[in-house]
Order: C-alpha cells, then sequence, then structure tokens
C-alpha cells in the first residue's frame, strides 16, 4: 500500500477476507460465495481505497470511475452492513417543490419526530423534478442519515442502489407514481376523499359540478378525479370532459382555469379543486367575475391546509392528515434504519384515512 493511500485504507478491517480485501454481505441475505472489496477493485481497475472512497460517498472520485464501480458493488449484492457506517444525526426530507404551506405541514411532522429521536432534518429541493438529481445521492450517502423520507418524489434505479448498497433507508410520501412493490410509502385515501367531495355537492343539489384536477403524472391526483367520477356515475349524472380542467396544485392556475369554468354562460354550479391553493385560486376567479361563494357557486377543496379556516367564507374541503402522514414516515424511516441490514423486511404501504370537512362554502345550487 503507497503512502499516498488514506489512514482508512490502511486500518485492519475487522470484516476482512481471509484472502485480503472487506467482504461483501449479500443485500439479499443469503449465504454464499461473496466478492471481497478487493476483487471488486481489480475488476473495476482501480485500487481498493478508491472503492472504499466511493462506499464512503467520498466526492474525490471521477464520475466514471464511481460509476463503474457502483455497477460492480450492485452485480455483486454488495451492501453495507449497518454496524459499518457511523451516521450523522440526520433524516434527509426531499420536496419535489419546497413553496407552500402544504410543505410546512410535512416539515413539522418529521420535525415533530426527528426532535423526539435527538435528530436533525435537512430539507431538499428538486426544483420541480419528480426524482432528485444524482449530485443529491451523492451527496445523501456521504452524510449517511439515519434515513430518508421523499415527498411527491421518487427514486431512479441507480439512486435506490447506491442508498441500499450503504444501508440508508428511504420512505416515500403521497409517491407520484407506483414506488414499486419494494418500496415502503405513505398516502392517503385520495379516491375516498374525491367521492366524499363530489357526493356532498350531489347531495346539495347540484347537476353540474366542475373539477379542477393536480398534475395527472401524480397519482394521488389521479386518485382524486377517479372518486369524482365514481360520485358522478354513482349518482347517475353525466361525467361532462368539459368541466374538468387540468391544474397543477398552484392558486396561479386554479384562479385561471376558475376564470374559465366559471366565465362560461353554462357554468357549473359547483367546483371540486384537487387542492386547496386552486380552490383559493377559483374563489379569486368567482369574486372577480361577481360571484358569490356559495350563492352562486359552490366550492370545495383537498388539504384542509390551516388557510382554509382563515378565508371567506371558509373553505369546505377534504382533510388529508399531512402532518401524521409526514410523521408516520418519518417513524416508519427510523424502523427500517433499525432492522438489521440482511433482512429483506416486505415493502409497507400505508394509508391514513381522510375526512370531509363542511364549512360555509357549499351550499344549494341557485334557483335558475
Amino acid at each position: 500500500m503507497t503512502p499516498s493511500e488514506p489512514a482508512e485504507a490502511r486500518t485492519q478491517d475487522p470484516t476482512a477476507a481471509p484472502g485480503g480485501g472487506r467482504s461483501a454481505a449479500r443485500a439479499d441475505g443469503r449465504s454464499g460465495q461473496t466478492a471481497t472489496l478487493a476483487e471488486i477493485a481489480r475488476e473495476a481497475g482501480v485500487s481498493a481505497p478508491t472503492v472504499s472512497k466511493v462506499l464512503n460517498g467520498r466526492a474525490d472520485v471521477a464520475p466514471g470511475t464511481r460509476s463503474r464501480v457502483e455497477e460492480l458493488l450492485r452485480a455483486h449484492g454488495y451492501r453495507r452492513r449497518r454496524a459499518e457506517a457511523a451516521r450523522s444525526p440526520l433524516i434527509d426530507l426531499v420536496f419535489h417543490e419546497l413553496e407552500s404551506a402544504w410543505a410546512m405541514e410535512v416539515i413539522r411532522g418529521v420535525e415533530n419526530v426527528a426532535r423526539d429521536a435527538g435528530l436533525s432534518v435537512v430539507l431538499s429541493e428538486s426544483a420541480g423534478r419528480l426524482t432528485p438529481g444524482r449530485s443529491w445521492a451523492d451527496q445523501v450517502a456521504a452524510r449517511r442519515p439515519h434515513g430518508v423520507v421523499l415527498v411527491l418524489s421518487g427514486l431512479d434505479e441507480s439512486q435506490r442502489a447506491l442508498l441500499t448498497s450503504r444501508s440508508i433507508p428511504f420512505v416515500v410520501m403521497d409517491p407520484a407514481g407506483d414506488p414499486g412493490a419494494d418500496v415502503p410509502s405513505i398516502g392517503a385515501t385520495n379516491w375516498q376523499g374525491g367521492l366524499a367531495a363530489t357526493r356532498h355537492l350531489v347531495e346539495l343539489g347540484h347537476r353540474r359540478i366542475g373539477a379542477i384536477s393536480g398534475p395527472p403524472q401524480m397519482m394521488c391526483s389521479r386518485a382524486r378525479m377517479d372518486g369524482y367520477r365514481a360520485a358522478l356515475e354513482t349518482a347517475g349524472l353525466p361525467v361532462d370532459p368539459a368541466l374538468i380542467m387540468t391544474g397543477d396544485f398552484h392558486h396561479e392556475t386554479g384562479y385561471r382555469l376558475g376564470r374559465e369554468l366559471l366565465g362560461r354562460p353554462d357554468r357549473p354550479t359547483a367546483v371540486f379543486a384537487g387542492n386547496d391553493l386552486q380552490a383559493l385560486g377559483c374563489y379569486e376567479a368567482a369574486r372577480e367575475l361577481g360571484l358569490r361563494v356559495p350563492e352562486d357557486v359552490s366550492m370545495v377543496g383537498f388539504d384542509d391546509l390551516p388557510v382554509a379556516r382563515w378565508v371567506g367564507p371558509p373553505l369546505t374541503t377534504v382533510r388529508q392528515p399531512l402532518t401524521e402522514m409526514a410523521e408516520a414516515a418519518a417513524r416508519l424511516v427510523l424502523e427500517l434504519g433499525r432492522a438489521p441490514a440482511v433482512e429483506s423486511p416486505t415493502a409497507t404501504r400505508i394509508e391514513l384515512a381522510t375526512s370531509l370537512v363542511v364549512r360555509a362554502s357549499t351550499g344549494a345550487p341557485p334557483v335558475p
């Protein structure tokens, strides 16, 4: 070993294989022949200290070399033993966007659990992308947190392999798409919420009910709209595509699409918005058009953010227990971190119940 190699590479490893180099623990926990780090280094054409740097998330490795080593580590099913890695007292919390009161409710939930566990929270944003960038994964590997909670986001295969090889557990809260059968996730009963919101409007006597959905690529948005359609079909009412607008969960979009829906001569008498922010944008559109809520048009949102109680009139909405969902995600990721590395736990999918909160923004439709 040359003097230029780091001290940690010269330290005797208690898990070293008799033939030299560290023994690789199989990711599936089964016994059988395993590769040593020295053997992986020879296959990759690099030194054992370089493989150690990749395993430890060190930044001073060329991208091409890192990719080659990571591929071999995955091929050999290598996963760091939990006892090998000193974890930082952190939970990584990743948002695809970090800009609304919705995010604050989630942060509060994760902070509650982290504080009780003596941990801190690191916030990241993926700038609207549903998958964080590769540099983020490298940074997390270097930080070695107790776990990662991703909100309306996901991981690509290489990122999942990187975190798994470091024994860094991760949980997805409100996954954007299907997270996969082996990815632990926390969600809410979005379909039931959409059904309850629309059924409430139907029971008030509304027959033309508009909808402003969230992004169609998000699983929670699709589920809410499926609940909306189910409520109409169950009541024997047609699902009119002209009354369904595709939004993005932002206030500005709710305002723009609300203007379009409510500015029609045959406007709907009620609107179900895919979240509270879009509902509040629709409020603004109604006011500009000279329409009263709920006398001329009823409104229902989704989330039950604190602002829903403060607006005039207070917003009828579907309560999504965001803080509780975030607490459940943080607790789950810590539980996964305490499990032995050789275990392959069954993926957990937890859904917390939504509930309709009736306030003053809904009423009977106007008399023609």
